[in-house]
């Protein structure tokens, strides 16, 4: 980023030299020399911006694919185990562990179903990689039924729920300290209230300062359209409410 500022800086800058060639000696010849250099290095910086951009745009749309091809082969990893795990208690003839094995297939296949229908592309995306990630955070989700967000938020407050819901997990991954090898639980639920809508965080484990946690969450919203309420230090716990476009 520096160096490709830097360049066009420099080319920019370059300027100064038939700008100084006219200033000392003032001819036709300087004039053009000036007006085509100019032109040159409009030009330039056009182009040469152009083409960072459309890189830019290359390396996003690639992490884009790479993020959704790990989410991919995660869940059917997870897919995997759980078919050979049913497959297992089939063999044993373990009826009631294969009904309840299927209980939680059908379970996991409705969240998700649920975390699709909030209609919100960033939001499902970040909800559904989230696990790929090696995190000392576990993150359980939980969606009201029925409860669709799509039609009732415009694409930027979409987009601001999404912003405050990462950070605010953010705030949650990095508030506390954990033994190598141990997993604090964040459980996230989304429901509606009338006109609003109540993103809740109550987190599990030990969450560092509860006073700090509670500043970052609401420098987070501060100027946001949401509002932080609810805090309960002793349970990690906050809600968000966001008022909907009916």
């Amino acid at each position: 980023m520096k160096s490709w500022k830097g360049i066009v800086w420099a080319v920019m800058l370059s300027v100064t030299l038939p700008l100084g060639l006219l200033y000392w000696h003032t001819t036709l010849f300087t004039c053009l020399l000036l007006a085509v250099w100019v032109a040159a290095v409009l030009a330039f910086s056009f182009f040469y911006n152009r083409r960072h951009f459309e890189e830019e745009l290359r390396i996003q749309e690639k992490t884009l694919q790479q993020a959704a091809n790990r989410t991919l082969n995660h869940h059917r990893h997870d897919w995997m185990n759980d078919l050979q795990v049913l497959y297992g208690y089939i063999q044993l003839n373990k009826p009631d562990k294969s009904v309840q094995c299927v209980e939680r297939i059908k379970e996991r296949i409705a969240l998700d179903s649920r975390i699709a229908k909030l209609g919100i592309p960033s939001l499902v995306f970040y909800l559904q990689s989230f696990r790929t990630f090696s995190s000392n955070l576990e993150l359980e989700v939980q969606v009201e039924e029925g409860l669709q967000l799509e039609d009732k938020l415009t694409p930027g407050q979409g987009e601001e729920l999404t912003s405050v819901v990462m950070q605010t997990v953010r705030a949650y991954q990095y508030s506390g300290l954990t033994s190598q090898g141990d997993t604090r639980i964040l459980r996230l639920s989304f429901t509606q209230d009338k006109g609003d809508i109540l993103i809740s965080f109550e987190g599990k484990g030990e969450h560092g300062n509860p006073e700090l946690l509670q500043e970052q969450i609401y420098n987070i919203v501060q100027g946001k359209i949401m509002k932080a309420e609810q805090w309960r230090p002793s349970e990690a716990y906050v809600e968000l409410r966001m008022p909907l476009e009916m």
